[in-house]
């Protein structure tokens, strides 16, 4: 790339110099760029299994085979539409850490919801899931569908943009008291964001946002209306939902609206958040965790796992 970047430069160095206008250059190579990467589409064969993946991997990171079979086991957990990064790792081997289901950066909002002491989580089986767009201070609005989860004996993820005071304090003596198992988290993102993502989860989960935008209402809220899962983790930063029951045809259906969204997209910053939306419906989170004995070689060794990485 840097040699075709050299001969580029050069070349219309001279032909600037010759008095061609540099506009009429500039949209020159903008058309040969677009011609250029169509042939080369043309030309590139797909990698077909985890061995050409690790083979492009290892050329990509100056012959480092092991560099190589990394990243081919993290494209294998989580798939063509999954996202890899790149981490410092903290000792002198690589790590591969993948997050299974749908990970968000928002923790429980009370230590008291804690039913795993010894980890510092929160762990709820076949939970249901109610997704407001609200905040949530009232308890009163809540006690109907309180209510109905109890009789089911089912526990109750909440996510909500806050749930506090009343509320909040209610729902914990509920779960200390052991009436219903309850836990409660914001929402991730914020405004149009935290919408969409909240919509993101209730397709996954076939649950509904109880949004008062669209005329849904806290206090009519039913069991029909709240998302389900296999399993959720909350632990101080993150939740992990598990195994979602939404049906998969609703999920691809998401994630081709928001591929759509991509294209459409013209920052850098949005296109890689709503990236990361589609991994998080469709695909998963793997963490290539690099370990090093010095800094200087840390670096360099993260530098070309990236590199093999984008390769």
């Amino acid at each position: 790339a840097t040699v075709l970047a050299q001969s580029i430069i050069t070349e219309g160095l001279k032909a600037v110099a010759a008095g061609m206008n540099p506009m009429d250059l500039k949209r020159g190579i903008d058309k040969a760029v677009i011609a250029a990467v169509e042939e080369l589409k043309k030309l590139s064969v797909p990698c077909s299994d985890s061995k050409a993946i690790a083979q492009v991997g290892t050329i990509s990171a100056n012959s480092d085979s092991t560099v190589g079979e990394l990243i081919a086991q993290a494209m294998e957990k989580v798939g063509k539409e999954g996202v890899i990064t790149v981490e410092e790792g903290s000792g002198l081997q690589d790590e591969l850490d993948v997050v299974e289901g749908m990970q968000f950066d928002r923790g429980y909002l009370s230590p008291y919801f804690i039913n795993k002491p010894e980890t510092g989580s929160i762990e709820l089986e076949s939970p249901f899931i109610l997704l407001a767009d609200k905040k949530i201070s009232n308890i009163r609005e809540m006690l109907p569908v309180l209510e109905a989860v109890a009789k089911a004996g089912k526990p109750l993820l909440i996510i909500a943009e806050d749930v506090e005071g009343e509320a909040l304090a209610t729902l914990v003596v509920n779960t200390m008291r052991g009436i219903v198992k309850v836990a409660a988290v914001k929402a991730p993102g914020f405004g149009d964001r935290r919408k969409a993502m909240l919509q993101d989860i209730a397709t996954l989960t076939a649950g509904t946002v109880i949004s008062e935008e669209i005329g849904l209402e806290l206090e009519k809220t039913t069991l029909e209306d709240l998302g389900q899962a296999k399993r959720v983790v909350i632990n101080k930063d993150t939740t992990i939902i598990i195994d979602g029951v939404g049906d998969e045809a609703a999920i691809q259906g998401r994630v081709t609206q928001i591929r759509q969204q991509i294209e459409d997209a013209t920052s850098d910053y949005d296109k890689e958040k709503l990236q990361e939306r589609v991994a998080k419906l469709a695909g998963g989170v793997a963490v290539i965790k690099v370990g090093a004995a010095t800094e200087v070689e840390m670096k360099e060794k993260k530098a070309r796992v990236e590199d093999a990485l984008h390769a």
